[in-house]
């Protein structure tokens, strides 16, 4: 288990008056809800970076190879999602 560090966050009262009652409606604690939701960003925006950086090598590695792929086969694919019949990716 990781070491828990303490963390103090300063909210205006609005927010914070938000944060209690949407704790009483959802019956947890602001403490919970905020480690939640500061959570789900940190794994949201570590998501995007690791896109990006893919995005990133995939640029350069058609630069280098002048590789792509053909638009028929990306329609294709594009057009098999949700039919129950789905193409892989193409790469």
């Amino acid at each position: 288990m990781s070491k828990i560090v303490n963390t103090g966050v300063k909210l205006d009262e609005t927010l914070h008056n938000r944060l209690k009652q949407l704790g009483v409606l959802k019956a947890r604690t602001p403490h919970w809800l905020m480690r939640t939701a500061i959570e789900e960003y940190v794994e949201r925006e570590e998501a995007y970076e690791r896109e990006k950086q893919e995005d990133v090598e995939r640029w350069q590695r058609y630069q280098t190879l002048n590789h792509a792929i053909p638009h028929e086969q990306v329609s294709a694919w594009l057009g098999s999602i949700g039919t129950g019949n789905e193409q892989p990716c193409p790469k």
